[in-house]
C-alpha cells in the first residue's frame, strides 16, 4: 500500500505511543516505510510540506519559539510574513523560552525587521496602542510589544484604564499574549472564538484530542521532538491511553486505521476510536 508523506508521519507518530515490538510488527503489518531519519535537512523539509498548504496555527510557531534555538528561528521566519510582532522579535533575538534571558541571535533572518510605527515613536508603546483607532494602526502598534516587561506593562496599563477594543484584539491574538492579559481583556464567547480561530491553543494536549483533521495534526505532532520538545509530552500523555484502548497491538485495527488516516475529516480520538470499533 502506498502511503503520503502526511499519512506515513500520523502513523509513525501514534506507533511511537505503543512499545517497540508493537510498532515493529505494525509496520511490517501494514507495509509502513521506516521513519525518516532525523537531522536539519528533514526539519526543513517537513516543514515546507506542511507550511506549502496548511496554516500552522500561530501557537504551534511559539512552541517551537520558546526552543530559543537560532535555526529553528530562521526557519520560522520565512512562515510569518503576516505576523509583524513575531518577525521583529525574531529580528531583535527576544527570547521567548521562559527560563532564558540572553538574546537569541540569528545570523541568517532573509530580511530585516518591519518598520516601526509612527506612532510608536511619537507616543510611545502605551501611547501608539492607545492611539490605535483602525485594526490595522492596532496591529501596528501591538507589533512592538516584545519582550515580557513590555507585556507587563501592557497589562498594567490596561488595568489602569481598558486599551481600546481594536489594540485589545490584536494583541490578544499575538500567541505570546500571556493567558492571564487575554483573560483581562473578557471572555465574551465571540472574544474567544476569534482567537481560536486565530490559531491561539489551550495547550498541546488540547490540539492533540479538540483539533482536526487528525492527520495534519499528527503530522505537525510528529515533528514535536525536533520542533518543540519541551511541549510534545503533554500531547503525547493525552493520545497514548486512547492508542492503547481502541488499537492496542490488534494489527486488523491499526491496518484499518491506516485506510482511513488519510480521508479523515474529524480530530485524533474520533480517527483512533471508529478505527478500532470497525476492527
Amino acid at each position: 500500500m502506498h502511503y503520503s508523506h502526511t499519512v506515513q508521519q500520523a502513523l509513525g507518530f501514534l506507533l511511537g505511543l505503543t512499545d517497540e515490538d508493537t510498532a515493529v510488527r505494525i509496520r511490517e503489518r501494514i507495509a509502513l516505510p521506516a521513519p525518516e531519519p532525523d537531522g536539519p535537512e528533514a526539519v526543513q523539509r517537513r516543514l515546507n510540506r506542511v507550511w506549502s498548504w496548511r496554516n500552522v496555527p500561530s501557537s504551534v510557531v511559539l512552541w517551537i519559539l520558546e526552543q530559543d534555538d537560532p535555526e529553528l528561528n530562521a526557519v520560522v521566519w520565512r512562515h510569518l510574513a503576516t505576523d509583524a510582532g513575531l518577525r521583529r522579535a525574531i529580528a531583535r533575538g527576544i527570547p521567548f523560552g521562559p527560563d532564558r534571558a540572553q538574546p537569541v541571535r540569528v545570523h541568517r533572518v532573509p530580511g530585516e525587521e518591519p518598520e516601526v510605527p509612527g506612532s510608536y515613536v511619537r507616543h510611545g508603546l502605551v501611547g501608539a496602542l492607545r492611539e490605535a483607532g483602525t485594526m490595522a494602526a492596532a496591529r501596528s502598534a501591538a507589533s512592538m510589544v516584545l519582550s515580557r516587561d513590555d507585556w507587563r506593562t501592557v497589562t498594567e496599563a490596561d488595568a489602569e484604564r481598558p486599551l481600546p477594543g481594536f489594540t485589545r484584539w490584536a494583541l490578544s491574538v499575538r500567541p505570546d499574549c500571556p493567558p492571564a492579559l487575554r483573560a483581562q481583556f473578557g471572555s465574551h464567547a465571540k472574544f474567544t472564538h476569534r482567537v481560536r480561530t486565530a490559531g491561539v491553543l489551550d495547550g498541546p494536549a488540547g490540539y492533540a484530542t479538540e483539533h482536526g483533521p487528525a492527520v495534519g495534526v499528527l503530522e505537525i505532532l510528529a515533528m514535536g521532538h525536533l520542533m518543540f520538545p519541551a511541549r510534545i509530552g503533554a500531547a503525547e500523555d493525552a493520545l497514548r491511553p486512547l492508542v492503547r484502548d481502541h488499537l492496542g497491538d490488534r494489527e486488523e485495527a491499526w491496518a484499518v486505521l491506516a485506510q482511513l488516516a488519510g480521508t479523515f475529516h474529524g480530530t485524533v480520538p474520533e480517527l483512533v476510536a471508529t478505527a478500532g470499533a470497525i476492527a
